[in-house]
């Protein structure tokens, strides 16, 4: 797929060619896409850890009770925080709207004055120049507009079928897809 503009603030979703693990029926935020290569985050992997436990330091932010999100396999032990801010041009990236990537060095308690809300990210997806366009050639990905409730789903595990139904026609009917179409 010849990509003639940046795909920031896309969604990519995974289809049900991509058995990959790490990207199986996820939903992507392209928070980065150029000439040398592209960064996201997965924004429907939710992980048992609490910000307050994993990094403390991001729970007046992300709130008390946020959970931890598997960003992607890409450097894991990184954290990147997404937040909707009240003033855009805190972002150290604007991905759309208002949301856009915590500057990495900011003073989270600062920030949590500036964000409507926040999600803690552990690793991105990564790929290199003309990996993700090579993808979206082999069909792996689809492309989808997002709709605001998606960035900060509170039902994440439903985020992969709710993109594919929006998107209507042939993905409406992948959404029905069940896990293990064996079974069906």
């Amino acid at each position: 797929m010849r990509v003639d503009a940046s795909l920031r603030g896309r969604l990519i979703v995974a289809s049900p060619t991509l058995v990959d693990p790490n990207f199986r029926k996820t939903v992507v935020l392209i928070a980065e896409h150029s000439v040398e290569g592209a960064m996201g985050l997965v924004l429907n992997r939710r992980t048992p850890a609490s910000v307050a436990d994993a990094a403390p330091h991001l729970a007046e932010l992300a709130g008390e009770d946020a959970a931890v999100f598997v960003g992607g396999p890409v450097e894991r032990g990184t954290v990147f925080v997404l937040a909707d801010f009240v003033e855009p041009s805190d972002a150290g990236t604007l991905v759309l709207w208002d949301v856009g990537l915590l500057v990495p060095d900011a003073d989270p308690r600062g920030a949590s004055h500036n964000a409507r809300q926040a999600r803690v990210f552990a690793g991105y997806a990564g790929w290199g120049p003309g990996q993700l366009e090579d993808e979206l050639d082999e069909e792996a990905w689809i492309l989808a507009d997002p709709a605001a409730e998606d960035i900060f789903t509170d039902a994440p595990e439903q985020l992969w079928r709710r993109v594919l139904r929006r998107k209507g026609g042939q993905y409406g009917v992948i959404a029905l897809m069940p896990d293990d179409p064996r079974l069906n």
